[in-house]
């Protein structure tokens, strides 16, 4: 008997023992279902916000990359534009130097004619032709040969047809028809100022202006010769000339002052002897003409 109850009080020993331990580990399990769920719940967090992260970075480099391609797309269409404007400057400005070229060649053809039909006249010595001409065809595109000689040409024939006018001013002057002699003058002026004869040109057309009673514009010719200092041989006429128009001016000191300056400045000149007898008589009609105007009218 005693070993059976010693023997139930093992049992009832282990049972207790089984029942605590169940228990322990019951509460064990239970500790360790939450620790479980704890961290199955920290495990979905950090699921969702690595998801969230994720997404979040894929969506940050999908703008970015679309970003960078579009200020790829736009530097790139912007050179293209670019490209394009420079090109269509290019084409226009290409365009602009053929068309000037072929007004150029244009120009170049016609400036080819007329300079042959100018030429034409040229070889038929046409001067009057010429002359009138040239200064049409020096407006066209020559080139830098047929400018020189078509000028060089022209100079010799206005020089030729100013001669050729002077001579018939002096033989229309010789006839004391000084109006046209005086025309033929200005056309030899007119058609080259520059030439060498052009003093004498102007010396008889100032005596010409003194027929003509043009006394003021004969001083003015005599003075702009006298300006070009002339030799000798034309000087003392100069003054001589100058002398007598301010005589029929009745300017009697310049009369004698262009007397005294030839004597002074061509002392050997043949005019001198009567230089001084016209100054004498010079002064003797300054003083009659004064004694007419101080004399009382009647």
């Amino acid at each position: 008997m005693l070993e059976a109850d010693e023997e139930i009080r093992e049992i009832k020993k282990e049972i207790i023992e089984s029942r605590g331990l169940i228990i322990k580990t019951n509460n064990l399990t239970n500790a360790l279902s939450a620790d479980i769920k704890s961290i199955a719940k920290r495990q979905g967090g950090y699921e969702r916000r690595l998801t969230l992260n994720s997404a979040m970075a894929y969506f940050l480099f999908a703008a970015i990359t679309f970003g960078g391609l579009k200020l790829a797309s736009d530097a790139r269409i912007n050179e293209i534009e670019a490209t394009k404007d420079s090109v269509q400057r290019e084409v226009r400005e290409l365009r602009r130097e053929v068309a000037e070229q072929a007004r150029i060649v244009e120009q170049r053809e016609r400036a080819g004619q007329r300079a042959a039909a100018f030429y034409e006249l040229v070889r038929l010595q046409k001067r009057s032709e010429v002359v009138e001409g040239y200064q049409q065809l020096r407006r066209e595109r020559l080139t830098e040969a047929e400018a020189a000689f078509f000028r060089d040409t022209v100079d010799r024939f206005r020089g030729e047809m100013s001669v050729t006018a002077f001579q018939s001013g002096l033989d229309l002057e010789r006839t004391g028809r000084f109006a046209e002699a005086a025309e033929s003058f200005e056309e030899s002026i007119r058609l080259r100022d520059d030439a060498s004869h052009i003093l004498q040109v102007k010396f008889h057309l100032a005596g010409c202006y003194r027929r003509l009673n043009r006394h003021r514009e004969a001083i003015v010719l005599l003075t702009q010769i006298l300006e070009r200092n002339p030799d000798r041989e034309m000087g003392d006429d100069v003054y001589w000339l100058l002398s007598i128009v301010y005589e029929e001016l009745a300017q009697w000191d310049e009369s004698r002052n262009a007397l005294r300056t030839l004597m002074r400045r061509y002392p050997t000149s043949q005019l001198v002897p009567d230089s001084r007898v016209r100054i004498s008589e010079l002064l003797i009609r300054q003083r009659d003409a004064r004694a007419q105007l101080a004399a009382p009218r009647r």
